[in-house]
């Protein structure tokens, strides 16, 4: 009697290890739907450049994170892509429409993308991607303890503003003027442009501040930097240079300004530097945050997780075009150079 109990009890034992879990059993066959909600334009980033499009290669970085994770497209999960081109009201309609497709999740890029998202929904999961400070603009109550249903990845530029500047004048030897274009009529009350000019003053350069938001005032703007003699140019994050980006580095390589940048797709597409956040990296992490979400965890248990690869990149052509000779140095600093 006694064996015979134990045999009963072993056998249970190993049809509730063999058996699947509820939530296995539930997600089985399950084919997610990933929303996908991006500021920008589909053709807002790169649209003139003839090889390059930087926000299809994010959004591959994604799939490739999923991919490492087994998802496979089209068979357990599907994105549903949707471009904002910098307009409010779009945003918030694809954003509601997304809620109307009953999506598992919605990955929002930009800030406005996620205002929108936010407003559309206190359910669904949200992971966003920024550049800003999510506390400050109310999107999470702590980066430790988002709350809600938000979380995601941050490459904050707190701190990066000094350290472009800085790098601009190591590749502009001796330059004592640097024009700096901003979209913000309160740019020089923000902490970035505190940072850039604490570095302005250590290195004895003189900024000059420009304001820019469509393509008729960033032609003044190059303009005003043409008439003050301006030697190099650094270019302040903004969604709505992203959107004129050929245009702000064809007008610095006619204006011969060597040109910082915020975004890499500047210097894959011709611009001189960039120094920031290696975007792709952040799309794969982007990817487990997500992963985690569809096996269960909740947003406001998540930590919003913030950037740890930084990247400088130098493109060497358009140095060459520029008449530049690039520092020694500054090639032995750069993550990568393109030839």
């Amino acid at each position: 009697m006694k064996l015979r109990t134990i045999g009963l009890i072993s056998t249970l034992a190993l049809a509730l290890l063999a058996a699947p879990l509820p939530a296995e059993a539930q997600q089985a066959g399950k084919v997610y739907r990933i929303g996908f909600l991006i500021s920008a334009s589909a053709e807002g980033i790169g649209s003139e450049s003839e090889n390059y499009d930087a926000t299809e290669h994010f959004i591959d970085a994604f799939r490739q994170g999923l991919r490492e994770l087994g998802y496979v497209e089209g068979k357990n999960f599907v994105l549903e892509i949707r471009w904002g081109e910098a307009k409010r009201d779009r945003l918030f309609n694809l954003a509601a429409e997304l809620v109307r497709l009953k999506v598992d999740v919605i990955v929002a890029e930009g800030g406005l993308a996620i205002r929108a998202a936010k407003k559309a929904t206190r359910v669904i999961p949200i992971v966003m991607r920024t550049g800003s400070d999510p506390v400050k603009r109310g999107f999470v109550a702590s980066l430790a303890h988002p709350g809600g249903n938000i979380t995601g990845m941050i490459s904050l530029d707190t701190g990066l503003s000094g350290k472009r500047l800085e790098l601009l004048a190591e590749m502009v030897p001796g330059v004592k003027r640097i024009a700096v274009l901003t979209p913000s009529r309160k740019f020089m009350a923000r902490d970035e442009y505190k940072e850039m000019e604490a570095a302005a003053r250590a290195l004895g350069v003189k900024l000059q501040i420009l304001k820019a938001r469509d393509a008729n005032t960033i032609d003044s703007a190059f303009l005003a930097m043409s008439k003050e003699r301006a030697e190099a140019l650094n270019v302040t994050p903004s969604i709505r240079f992203i959107q004129h980006l050929d245009r702000i580095r064809d007008l610095a390589t006619k204006n011969r300004l060597p040109s910082m940048h915020f975004h890499g797709t500047y210097v894959e597409t011709g611009g001189l530097m960039f120094y920031g956040a290696n975007v792709a990296a952040e799309y794969r992490r982007t990817a487990r945050i997500v992963d985690k979400i569809l096996k269960g965890a909740k947003p406001a248990d998540l930590p919003v997780e913030q950037a740890t690869t930084y990247e400088l990149v130098i493109n060497l052509k358009t140095a060459k075009q520029l008449g530049i000779a690039i520092p020694p140095v500054m090639l032995m600093l750069a993550d990568r150079v393109i030839r």
